[in-house]
C-alpha cells in the first residue's frame, strides 16, 4: 500500500470526525491537534483508519506519530507486515 493511499484513508477519517476541516488543505505536516482534534477525536480517526486499512497498530507505536507524515509511516510499516 502506498503512502498516498494510506494518507487518503487518514484524511477521509479526519474529515469524517472533524467535518469543520473539510475545506482545509490537510497535509502530511499537520498534526491532528493542529486541526483541532481532541484526544477522543484522534483515537476515533486512528481506529477507523486502522479498520479501513485492515491493520492493528499497538498503542505504544502510535505515540511515535507526532504528525500525519509519521502516522502514515507507522501505518505503512504495519500494512507491509500484513501484506
Amino acid at each position: 500500500m502506498t503512502d498516498e493511499a494510506i494518507f487518503a484513508v487518514i484524511r477521509a477519517q479526519i474529515v469524517d470526525v472533524l467535518p469543520e476541516v473539510a475545506d482545509i488543505e490537510i497535509t502530511l505536516d499537520h498534526s491532528m491537534r493542529d486541526l483541532g482534534a481532541n484526544s477522543i477525536d484522534r483515537m476515533d480517526v486512528v481506529i477507523a483508519a486502522q479498520d479501513e486499512l485492515g491493520i492493528k497498530v499497538p498503542n505504544a507505536e502510535l505515540t511515535k506519530a507526532n504528525d500525519l507524515r509519521s502516522l502514515v509511516a507507522v501505518f505503512r510499516e504495519h500494512a507491509s507486515a500484513h501484506a
